[in-house]
C-alpha cells in the first residue's frame, strides 16, 4: 500500500517570512497598505495636497499683520514686494463692542457653549452605542438604521421647527417642558440644539468601535457576574477613548466655529465669538480686515485641543475599518 505524502504549495520567499514570524493574515493585509501608502508618489502627492489647502489660511494671516488699508486694495502676496506689518489689527478687534459684547465675554461664552455640546452627546451616544452593539431587544437593527439615517436630514430644516418649540415649551401628555426656553436667551436651547445634531454621526461611529472589542471579553466579564453597568464603565469606556476622543475633536470644532446655530439660538449676552466677528465686519463685509485678525483669535482654543488629542484621532476614524 503506498503512503501519501503531502505536497508542499510553493510559497514566496516573503510569505514564507511572515509565516516564520507568526504574523496573522490581518497584520500582513496592515503590511501590504502600509507599503502602498507610504511610496514616495504617496508622500508627494499629501505634501502637495498640504500645500494648496495651507495656501488660503497662510494668506489670511498674512493679511491680519497688513495695515487696513493695503488689505483693501492689494493682494496679500504683495507683502514680498511691500513687507509693511502692523498690529492695529489685533488691536482694533480686542477693544471693539458690539451691541453689549466685546470679544472677551464672546469668547467665554464660546467656551460655554462648546463643552457641555461636546460633553453632552457623547455621554449619550455612548450608552446607545454600547445598548446597540451589546443589547440584545427587539427591532434594535431597525432602530440603528433610523439614527443613522438621521445624518442625512439637513440642519436647516430643523431649524425653525426647533425655534418654535423653545419659544412656546413642548407639551407631552398634558405636562409643559421648558416653556419660554427660545426666549430666555441662555445657553441650554444652544446645548439641546447642537447635541440633537451630533447625536446621529455620534451613535455610529462610537458604535463601530465599541462592536469591535472581543466578544470573549465581554463573555468572560457576564460569567464573572458583571452586570451591563460594570461592564460598561470597566471594559468598554477605557477601550473606546481613542473614538471618543475623536469624535471630541469633531464636535468641539464644529460647535465652536458654527455660525448658523448661534444666530437662530444663542442671542444677546450669550452670542459666541463667531457670531461676534460676523457682525464686526459690517452689514456689507467693508471691515473684512478685523475678520482676519479675528479669526486668528479664535482658532487658539480649537488648535489647542486638536494637538492635545492628536494622537487619538486617527486610531479613532480607523474604528471598524478593519472588521472582518
Amino acid at each position: 500500500m503506498s503512503s501519501i505524502v503531502p505536497v508542499e504549495l510553493p510559497l514566496e520567499q516573503e510569505e514564507r517570512d511572515q509565516l516564520k514570524r507568526g504574523e496573522s493574515a490581518l497584520e500582513r493585509r496592515a503590511r501590504k497598505l502600509k507599503r502602498g501608502v507610504t511610496s514616495p508618489w504617496a508622500t508627494a502627492a499629501a505634501l502637495i495636497i498640504a500645500i494648496i489647502w495651507t495656501i488660503p489660511t497662510f494668506g489670511l494671516f498674512v493679511s491680519s499683520w497688513r495695515p487696513e488699508e493695503l488689505v483693501k486694495t492689494t493682494g496679500w502676496w504683495t507683502i514680498f514686494a511691500n513687507p509693511q506689518l502692523t498690529a492695529d489689527n489685533y488691536v482694533e478687534v480686542l477693544g471693539t463692542t458690539v451691541g453689549q459684547q466685546n470679544i472677551g465675554g464672546s469668547f467665554v461664552n464660546s467656551i460655554a457653549i462648546t463643552i457641555p455640546a461636546t460633553v453632552i452627546p457623547i455621554v449619550i451616544a455612548l450608552l446607545a452605542a454600547y445598548a446597540f452593539a451589546w443589547i440584545d431587544f427587539r427591532g434594535k437593527n431597525l432602530l440603528f438604521v433610523f439614527v443613522f439615517a438621521l445624518q442625512i436630514v439637513p440642519i436647516q430644516m430643523a431649524l425653525i421647527p426647533l425655534l418654535s418649540t423653545f419659544s412656546r415649551g413642548l407639551n407631552v401628555f398634558g405636562v409643559q417642558f421648558g416653556e419660554g426656553l427660545g426666549a430666555a436667551g441662555g445657553y441650554g436651547q444652544v446645548w439641546l440644539a447642537h447635541t440633537m445634531f451630533a447625536l446621529p454621526l455620534a451613535i455610529f461611529l462610537l458604535h463601530n468601535f465599541i462592536s469591535e472589542i472581543p466578544r470573549e471579553v465581554i463573555e468572560a466579564a457576564r460569567v464573572d457576574g458583571a452586570g451591563h453597568a460594570q461592564m460598561f464603565f470597566r471594559i468598554v469606556l477605557p477601550l473606546a477613548m481613542p473614538a471618543i476622543a475623536s469624535f471630541a475633536i469633531f464636535q468641539f470644532l464644529w460647535v465652536w466655529n458654527d455660525l448658523l446655530v448661534a444666530l437662530i439660538f444663542a442671542d444677546g449676552p450669550v452670542a459666541p465669538i463667531t457670531k461676534l466677528l460676523a457682525e464686526m465686519t459690517g452689514t456689507r463685509g467693508n471691515e473684512w480686515h478685523l475678520l482676519t485678525a479675528g479669526a486668528f483669535i479664535s482658532i487658539v482654543v480649537p488648535l489647542i485641543v486638536f494637538f492635545a488629542l492628536q494622537r487619538f484621532f486617527v486610531r479613532g476614524l480607523l474604528a471598524g475599518s478593519t472588521k472582518g
